[in-house]
């Protein structure tokens, strides 16, 4: 049997009025995934567990079977392992994004959290410039992707409390800067960054063509390495991982899968779809498992780009599942578990935990399932109503019940 898990970032939503109160996913065209809801077992997951904050971090190590309540220890590490950084027991690792602060009403506030989607290329000369003139001994900036970038205080102190920038478009900062341990630092380190970049002459290019400038960093999602317990000694089965965020890909070093790389990958909606697809039918060649992973529909929730939304799910579903379809009859059985890791909807422009629609298909035993892919498969009592998100990988894998489960 091979197995393939496929997660559209942030796909689930709320209605929409200028929807009629529908869904990006309920309007949106989505045949293959309607076609596996038809024959799969259908319904409801809590990826998120309670008392967390909803995010792709704590939603992926759930979906892979690791209870984040016993092994979470924050987002940036799991980055840092993506980057190749190998943290230290005293080491602290801070996400650092790039971002663009303007003043709305007279106040600084978060006007982009991406810094107008800046390219690699661009990021890394301004992520030159902060280490520097802010790095040293203690502390060490490494570029990442586009705006994802990573801060490593050596020796630095647990306990800040930070808040990711996302979750604060377009409103004042003052209230959301690091506070607790370390805070002046950091907030030192934040407003330092504004004046090494505001005249950056990559900020200045950018802003003569019309884009917005990535004036800022941003420090959140503080953590110390995480211990994981290897996925294959898990669960017995060789994997891998295909995804254009360093966050997914670090979760994936951790466990000891197969990272994938593919060619145009970015992360954003102009990302290399069938390049996933194809890569992840040659990896199952080899291997028994594989996580696809794509970031477009997450990234237009954020945006609030309501036709950008049902552009990158219908997308996802022509240019990913479809031909997954098409390909993957020609290794065999296998079974598809299909699920955002938590939703990002249009309006709030942010991570909700609400439970998410999931489906598993298994191509040796069709099932009478639901009409179609979409929110619907929240609504009522259902095979896959887990109690905790944890568990669905073990279900998946069709394992004794609790086995792997911990």
């Amino acid at each position: 049997m091979k197995y393939i898990v496929l997660v559209p970032d942030g796909m689930s939503d709320l209605p929409v009025a200028e929807l009629g109160e529908r869904t990006p996913l309920e309007v949106a065209a989505t045949p293959a995934m309607d076609w596996l809801a038809r024959r799969g077992e259908c319904g409801r997951v809590q990826t998120v567990p309670p008392g967390f904050e909803p995010g792709s971090d704590v939603a992926a190590l759930s979906i892979l079977g690791y209870d984040p309540r016993t092994c979470y220890t924050g987002r940036s590490p799991l980055e840092a392992a993506s980057m190749g950084i190998e943290l230290g027991p005293d080491d602290v690792a801070f996400r650092c994004n790039l971002v663009t602060l303007a003043r709305r009403h007279g106040d600084l506030a978060m006007a982009d959290y991406s810094g107008g989607h800046i390219s690699s290329k661009e990021a890394a000369e301004l992520m030159k410039t902060v280490d520097e003139h802010l790095g040293g001994a203690e502390l060490a900036f490494y570029p990442g992707k586009m705006y994802r970038h990573l801060m490593v205080w050596h020796g630095g102190p647990e306990g800040c409390r930070t808040t990711p920038p996302h979750d604060i478009l377009d409103q004042p900062i003052a209230g959301y800067l690091p506070d607790g341990a370390g805070r002046d630092r950091l907030r030192h380190l934040i407003a330092r960054s504004a004046d090494l970049l505001s005249a950056h002459p990559v900020n200045a290019r950018r802003q003569a063509q019309g884009k917005a400038p990535a004036n800022s960093i941003w420090l959140w999602g503080e953590g110390k390495a995480p211990h994981l317990q290897p996925f294959a000694q898990k669960y017995g089965l060789r994997g891998g991982v295909i995804s254009a965020v360093d966050l997914v890909l670090g979760i994936g070093r951790h466990l000891g899968l197969r990272i994938i790389d593919v060619p145009g990958a970015t992360g954003f909606t102009d990302t290399n779809y069938e390049g996933k697809a194809e890569y992840a039918l040659k990896a199952l060649e080899e291997l028994d498992f594989v996580y696809v992973h794509v970031e477009a529909t997450d990234e237009a929730g954020h945006m609030g780009d309501l036709e950008g939304k049902i552009s990158a799910i219908e997308d996802f579903d022509r240019r990913v599942v479809q031909r997954l379809l098409e390909g993957l009859p020609r290794l065999g059985p296998h079974r598809i578990l299909l699920l955002p890791d938590h939703a990002t909807p249009v309006r709030l422009r942010t991570h909700c935990s609400d439970p998410v629609p999931a489906l598993i298909y298994t191509s040796t035993h069709e099932v009478a399932g639901m009409p179609a892919y979409d929110e619907h498969l929240l609504e009522g009592e259902c095979p896959l109503a887990m109690t905790a998100g944890h568990e669905l990988m073990a279900h998946f894998l069709r394992l004794p019940h609790g086995a792997g489960v911990r």
